[in-house]
């Protein structure tokens, strides 16, 4: 995995920290499986309302064997938990 090309254009050496670091050292790390921290990132991106990560992580998530199914009830599901009150 590595940081999306229009980051590494435009700031090359974060880029490279986050190949190094995150997609490196933090993404490879085997308490999770890849699919799962995949599921992970996109549920957290949605509640956080960070949109534009969403395309390239959603790849990364079928990618790493996350079935469509999933993504859409993880996303449906973080988006109402994290706009909806009680």
């Amino acid at each position: 995995m590595a940081a999306p090309p229009s980051l590494a254009a435009a700031a090359p050496k974060l880029a490279e920290l986050s190949d190094r670091i995150l997609f490196g050292d933090v993404w490879q790390r085997p308490q999770l499986s890849p699919r799962d921290r995949s599921l992970i990132t996109v549920a957290a991106l949605v509640s956080m309302y960070r949109l534009e990560q969403l395309p390239f992580h959603l790849e990364r998530a079928l990618g790493n064997g996350v079935p469509p199914s999933w993504c859409s009830t993880a996303t449906t599901w973080a988006d109402r938990a994290a706009t909806t009150t009680c």
